[in-house]
């Protein structure tokens, strides 16, 4: 009896998903092989790459410095800094592909902390504490060191990426190195109220809205949107808010830890949501300023980059309309709480 053939499946998707999930853990696999000079110096490499390729990324970072510094920041001292904002950004993705394979002692070595005593206080009274982190330096570093060194279960969200298999990956890596995941979604509000509750330290990226939703502030100088979720969850569960930053500090890393933002109901909810959530985003200018060229922001983030950016590529479409060689930019995707498209290593 002939077997009926089953149908093919699509040859140009199966072998997509492969070489994307292929890619970055090669990416990763490699990083960890390097020695750390060598691995360094490959990555300011290709971060300087990075530099020259991506013509809208760097725009959108000199506007990024510039709102946080000032118009007085120009010429030859912007690009440095946008050079340098690239720079770590590159050696984020390296740190964290070698977290895994470092052992506690190299863990603690490599890491100092300013305001844990407010973490610890947090966790006395019952509820642990939602840290609410700007997208800067070295966060996981402080995850890594928070799951391993003083024992605290760490969980954050992700948004969910594709291909699934690339996402899967991805949250088994971070699994290694101690920070649990839960994927952003309908589900995620209710997983993290029961992690505060049962003691498991809840880190939010904070400055920057992805998808649908957030809570209109003003920050740095222009309204916008950022996550509600750090104010939603500290009103509903009593959870205090820490606003933290992990710096690249040389060759090591640093964490601060502000006094959590007042977040006692007052009024109607959404008020007070939307209270908390200037009142936080207030602290997270505190903590960029202290480091703006770690500020791994490099997505229209206010209303007017998104009007700027177009000016932009009009203006490079005029040019690219005369005689003389092209500059062409791939892109550079970063899926929050993500990035799996940046330097080649899944976030």
């Amino acid at each position: 009896m002939t077997k009926t053939a089953e149908p093919a499946a699509p040859t140009h998707r199966t072998r997509r998903l492969s070489a994307d999930v292929v890619l970055y853990r090669s990416g990763a696999a490699l990083a960890r092989r390097l020695p750390q000079p060598v691995g360094a110096a490959l990555t300011r490499a290709i971060s300087r790459s990075a530099y020259r390729l991506l013509p809208e990324r760097r725009f959108i970072t000199e506007r990024r410095l510039q709102r946080v510094c000032g118009p007085h920041l120009e010429g030859e001292a912007l690009a440095r800094a946008v050079l340098a904002s690239f720079e770590s950004y590159a050696r984020y993705w390296f740190d964290g592909a070698r977290l895994g394979d470092l052992d506690d002692a190299e863990i603690e070595a490599g890491f100092s902390h300013q305001g844990y005593h407010h973490i610890q206080e947090a966790i006395d009274t019952g509820t642990a504490p939602i840290l609410a982190l700007p997208h800067l330096g070295g966060w996981e570093w402080a995850g890594t060191w928070m799951a391993r060194i003083p024992g605290y279960p760490v969980i954050s969200v992700v948004e969910p990426l594709k291909p699934a298999r690339l996402f899967d990956w991805m949250v088994e890596e971070r699994r290694r190195i101690g920070i649990d995941i839960v994927a952003l979604g309908p589900d995620a509000a209710s997983v993290l109220i029961k992690s505060l509750r049962s003691g498991q330290v809840v880190c939010l990226l904070a400055d920057r809205q992805v998808g649908r939703g957030g809570v209109e502030v003003d920050f740095f100088g222009e309204r916008t949107l950022l996550p509600g979720g750090p104010a939603t969850l500290a009103l509903r569960t009593g959870a205090a808010i820490l606003p933290t930053a992990v710096y690249q500090d040389g060759p090591n890393h640093r964490g601060v830890v502000l006094p959590p933002i007042p977040a006692e109901r007052q009024g109607r909810l959404r008020s007070d949501v939307a209270r908390v959530t200037q009142d936080l985003a207030q602290a997270l200018e505190q903590l960029i300023r202290a480091a703006p060229e770690q500020w791994h922001l490099m997505q229209p983030n206010w209303p007017s980059d998104e009007d700027a950016l177009r000016r932009f590529r009009r203006q490079r479409r005029g040019l690219h309309q005369q005689p003389g060689p092209v500059e062409r930019s791939p892109g550079w995707g970063r899926p929050d709480d993500e990035d799996v498209q940046a330097m080649g290593k899944p976030r």
